[in-house]
């Protein structure tokens, strides 16, 4: 057995150790998610808190974790007698990314269906993990029907299982910690709801930290017992005072001035429902009694107004999470002292890890987004925009209008691409939709299909015993659908018609709300320009969003509108990524007024470059980004070219263009 890093040898990160310590003290709290990037201790403290958790009591034999007290009447395994059970340790469970549904809720046991004849449940994780922790490792990650059944086994503490023939309910009460890296894409809102508390951890940048956490570190590879057996005084300090916390825990008084200042700080940041008052209430609570204290004072409020809101409070969905703790002490002393609170200059029983100031949140490449622009550089518009069109020299660049939180856009039909967020597809790790014989090897079993299908047959194949005769022809391939991640190809016109500063920023603010809506939903993402005489692959297919809007906001326009250069050179980026990847379906949006200029018959090259994308059945929309009181249409005639529709600028509103894309490509690929 690997002996785990010692929890009290984590360097730094007191408010990672902060928030699983409370739990540990009250798992009411709700758990807790850990956000930070790579390389920061976080699956590493995780694991170590399991060695601190008290021990559970179960009935001998109950794979359901019951407690010999106060047994699951509804127990698979039971009934249960009432009576006295074994200690062991308490249980943290990984559900790995990739996890199916059957591991993490239980399935029929196959095994003794197909040889024995009978009906039998095997428990999943959520089994495994009752009265423990569930760790999930790159939660962000997570399959969506994974998800879905987390939060519906979170919300009602059991886990229902109706599938196969089988009609199962049991205990599921867990504590859940996840972590992730920010950068690889946010949380459901219903899911980050569902986490107690959260905590923000990066690398120190203190010289003298890094030193010694490489030390201990290297230490700890080269034997790791003798480096556990060097902590395991403070390792049982620490357990005695989880324990001591837990037996003070019933004797915390929440008094009407602490409940107050609880309310009011969640009206301050206007959170939605009431779940942050009551995870806070616990908080501070736990945080009373693990400082030793009876009473919870004004600082704890603090304290967990600062771990329970950040993920909660209503913000655009790029900013980085945190409270304005400016603000946050002013709703703290409108509200404070007005009762029973006790007197704040009393003891508070020391000992908790201080509170820092906490990890600098490195600038998101969006968050100068709506700032205002710079007045130094002139709007441009009218008869200079329409000099500019014929061939004008180029502009400095225009920063984006502020970006939105955008709505799914998806390719038409049921792909096989990589597991992602966006569009549907037949997938290894989804819902059940169906079964078909298999073709080739046989990956996952539908075992109902199979079990009707052998059925017929028992008594002409002379089956005498309980179990089924199963051959060959019998077998059945579950069918699974979820979702892929696709190719998100943006072609931006950054001609000198597209030069007006007020319009450039509002596309440019469109297009990385839709860039970062790729990001999140786990696409590559790609940015074919074109302006003057030709066009250029400004961002090859990846998966940075950082890299996207980098290049977006430096992207500079004037100069003719090469149209058919800019499709064409989409086209040749399709053609190499269907060679490197087959399976990822791309989504090509181009954005542009269609005045295509340059060149002989630049009008009939555009139409021809783009048929050729309809011809390949590529999916595609046409922001038309057109404006003035006389209006050509090129944008419309391209679209019908491309077998899409356009959408003119002007319909597109900051809170409602992805909406009208997902809208616009749906029309546009029926009538295609």
């Amino acid at each position: 057995m690997n002996t785990p890093y010692p929890f009290t040898a984590l360097v730094g990160q007191d408010d990672l150790r902060l928030g699983l310590l409370l739990n540990a003290v009250s798992p009411a709290v709700g758990g807790v998610l850990v956000r930070g990037e790579k390389g920061t201790a976080k699956s590493t403290a995780v694991r170590a808190l399991a060695a601190l958790m008290p021990e559970v009591e179960v009935v001998p034999g109950c794979r359901f974790s019951c407690a010999p007290a106060a047994p699951d009447p509804a127990c698979p395994d039971g009934p249960h007698e009432a009576g006295s059970g074994t200690a062991r340790a308490a249980r943290t469970v990984e559900l790995p990314v990739g996890a199916s549904e059957d591991r993490l809720v239980g399935a029929l046991d196959i095994e003794r269906a197909l040889s024995e004849g009978v009906k039998a449940f095997e428990p999943g994780l959520l089994a495994d993990a009752h009265r423990g922790i569930l760790y999930v490792d790159e939660v962000n990650l997570l399959h969506d029907h994974l998800v879905d059944l987390l939060l519906d086994a979170a919300a009602m503490g059991a886990s229902y299982v109706e599938r196969e023939g089988v009609s199962v309910r049991h205990a599921a009460r867990f504590l859940l910690v996840g972590t992730m890296n920010p950068e690889e894409g946010e949380l459901r809102p219903q899911l980050l709801d569902r986490f107690g508390l959260t905590v923000e951890v990066a690398a120190s940048r203190d010289t003298d930290q890094r030193v010694e956490v490489v030390r201990r570190r290297l230490a700890y590879d080269a034997d790791p017992a003798a480096f556990a057996a060097r902590w395991a005084d403070e390792e049982a300090a620490l357990r005695a005072r989880i324990a001591a916390a837990r037996a003070l825990l019933p004797e915390v008084r929440l008094g009407d001035g602490a409940l107050r200042q609880i309310a009011a700080t969640c009206a301050a940041f206007e959170v939605d429902g009431m779940r942050a008052d009551i995870v806070m209430a616990r908080t501070a609570t736990a945080l009373a009694a693990w400082a030793g204290r009876t009473d919870v004072l004004a600082e704890d409020v603090r304290q967990a107004a600062l771990l329970a809101l950040p993920h909660r409070r209503r913000r655009n969905p790029f900013d980085a999470p945190g409270l304005d703790e400016d603000k946050l002490d002013e709703a703290l002393e409108q509200h404070g002292g007005e009762d029973d609170d006790p007197d704040p200059d009393g003891p508070d029983g020391g000992g908790r890890p201080p509170r820092g100031d906490g990890p600098d949140t490195p600038p998101r490449p969006d968050t100068e987004a709506g700032d205002t622009p710079d007045p130094a550089v002139p709007e441009q518009g009218g008869e200079q925009e329409r000099g500019r069109a014929s061939g004008g020299g180029e502009q400095q660049p225009v920063r984006a209008a502020e970006p939105f939180r955008a709505k799914t856009l998806s390719v038409p039909g049921l792909g096989e691409g990589a597991a992602g967020r966006r569009s549907r597809a037949r997938t290894e790790h989804g819902r059940t939709t169906g079964a078909r014989r298999p073709h080739g090897a046989l990956t996952k079993l539908h075992l109902a299909a199979t079990v009707r299908a052998a059925a017929p047959h028992q008594r002409a194949r002379g089956r005498s015993g309980p179990g089924l005769v199963v051959r060959r022809d019998d077998l059945r391939q579950a069918t699974r659908e979820g979702r892929e991640g696709n190719l998100v190809l943006f072609v931006v016109d950054a001609s000198g018609s597209m030069a007006a500063r007020q319009r450039m920023g509002a596309v440019k603010g469109a297009v990385l709300s839709l860039l970062l809506d790729a990001y999140q939903r786990r696409d590559k993402v790609g940015l074919v320009t074109f302006r003057g005489r030709d066009a250029e692959v400004a961002l090859p297919p990846t998966s940075s969003v950082d890299a996207a809007a980098a290049r977006l906001e430096a992207l500079p326009t004037g100069g003719r509108t090469p149209v058919a250069a800019g499709l064409l050179k989409a086209h040749e980026v399709l053609r190499v990524e269907r060679m490197r990847d087959p399976s990822r379906r791309p989504l090509l949006v181009v954005v542009t007024d269609g005045r295509a200029t340059g060149g002989p018959e630049p009008v009939a090259l555009a139409s021809r470059a783009a048929r050729l994308h309809a011809a390949e059945g590529t999916a595609s929309v046409v922001v038309d980004c057109e404006s003035g009181p006389v209006r050509l249409g090129l944008a419309a005639n391209l679209a019908r070219d491309l077998g899409s529709v356009a959408v003119t600028l002007d319909e597109l509103r900051a809170d409602s263009i992805a909406g009208l894309v997902k809208d616009v490509r749906g029309t546009g690929r029926r009538a295609a």
